[in-house]
């Protein structure tokens, strides 16, 4: 009897410890979106790489970027407006005058970068 009480004693001591043993679920991250400013500063330097820009200076805290084709050279500004909403500039110039069509080209692949 005393075998038997004493295999029921381990068998629920041994049950006892493996239900105090609990997995937990890992807890999705919360990873926020990035911000519009940040979207539309990095497919602008995208763009112009696209487009075979080389750039030339960034600065990120005034939205400005200045890059160079050939002998083009390349203005993009991000601008913050106080309305909350962004506008972006490109304007490309050369020797003999504007270049609308690498203008453009670059304000399309910025556009195609930018839709979600």
């Amino acid at each position: 009897m005393t075998r038997a009480l004493s295999a029921l004693l381990v068998c629920v001591l041994g049950f006892g410890l493996l239900s105090g043993c609990v997995v937990y679920e890992p807890v999705p991250a919360y990873h926020p979106p990035a911000t519009t400013f940040d979207r539309a500063w990095n497919a602008a330097l995208d763009a112009l790489d696209d487009n075979g820009v080389q750039t030339m200076s960034t600065d990120r805290s005034t939205g400005k970027i200045r890059g160079i084709k050939d002998r083009t050279d390349v203005f993009v500004t991000v601008l913050r407006q106080s309305d909350g909403t962004l506008r972006v500039e490109i304007e490309a110039r050369s020797l003999q005058g504007e270049d609308a069509g690498l203008a453009r080209r670059i304000s399309e692949d910025y556009k195609r970068r930018m839709v979600p």
